[in-house]
């Protein structure tokens, strides 16, 4: 009966193998990201709604957290910083297309002109924010004695609360172009010879070849440079940390960073409050991916019936 049994059940793994096989490999993973990700997310919604120090006795207060949010002037102040940096953030995009398609072509040199450009991505975002403090510095730094040739005066950028943000900015978009050149080289590297040739034939040259040849080829490229770099302008948190602290006078804050600051912080230990700002951010986040999700479900959906 025994032997029976393990035939059986030898024969179904034989015949569900294909489906098995690959639930086993992710399984580990998928448990990693529902402990790590996934139950996080839901005890962010639950502390939101107490008030707790993170030590002592959390007090229930409902939605007080998210009400005191509305007339916090530093919360107006982080949201609208990070519109900028999702507005500012997304010119990385057609940087790093036209710098991938400079880098596709087969000139003397191209080697260390790839090199050049794909550096900054290896940095850590720390080192860039040292980087483009030094290169920031009032006196002494390569901004200001750039100005000097031209008889300009020098520019505090990272003193200044109306200049701030976008110096910081500046700085993330530098290793943020460098990746998506990187997603638009491999682009480049799967674009149909064919279809490029046919073009040529129909007279398509410069921009039309670029814009109905070559774009459309591009679409998944595209899509996760989207992806990344809205990801990575609403979770900007290094930069600031490094370069400013979030000054001057919290005029660089941003959602990640004012949350730090009202839950970690020196002052801080209000962890409902700091995990209701993480709330927001969250909600925020899950609009665009599911957006994201919908047009790449869409997509396929056409390329199917299509």
């Amino acid at each position: 009966m025994a032997q029976r049994e393990a035939r059986a059940e030898a024969t179904w793994l034989q015949r569900n193998r294909m489906t098995v096989t690959p639930i086993l490999f992710l399984l580990p993973g998928l448990l990693f990201f529902l402990v790590y990700v996934i139950a996080p997310i839901f005890q962010s919604f639950h502390i939101s709604l107490y008030d707790w120090d993170g030590l002592g006795e959390a007090r229930y207060v409902g939605l007080a957290n998210y009400e005191e949010l509305l007339d916090d002037r530093n919360f107006e102040v982080s949201l609208w910083n990070n519109v900028k940096w999702l507005a500012l953030y997304l010119l990385a995009i057609p940087a790093g297309l036209f710098i991938a398609l400079f880098l596709n072509q087969t000139v003397t040199g191209i080697r260390l002109y790839k090199s050049l450009f794909f550096f900054p991505f290896v940095l850590s975002q720390v080192v860039v924010g040292l980087v483009f403090s030094w290169f920031y510095l009032p006196r002494e730094g390569l901004l200001n004695a750039t100005l000097a040739v031209f008889g300009l005066g020098p520019v505090n950028i990272l003193g200044d609360p109306d200049l701030a943000t976008y110096g910081i900015i500046a700085a993330g978009l530098w290793p943020q172009t460098a990746y998506c050149m990187i997603l638009y080289l491999t682009g480049l590297n799967a674009v149909d010879p064919e279809q490029v040739e046919a073009g040529r034939l129909d007279g398509a040259k410069g921009w039309k070849m670029l814009w109905y040849v070559i774009l459309p080829q591009l679409k998944p490229a595209t899509f996760i440079a989207f992806v990344v770099t809205i990801i990575g302008a609403l979770r900007s948190f290094d930069l600031i940390s490094v370069m400013t602290n979030g000054g001057p006078f919290g005029s660089t804050r941003v959602l990640s960073f004012y949350m730090f600051e009202k839950a970690l912080g020196e002052f801080g230990f209000r962890m409902g409050y700091g995990s209701a700002i993480a709330v927001v951010l969250f909600l925020i986040m899950l609009v665009f991916i599911a957006y994201f999700l919908w047009q790449m479900w869409r997509d396929e959906r056409t390329a199917r019936h299509g």
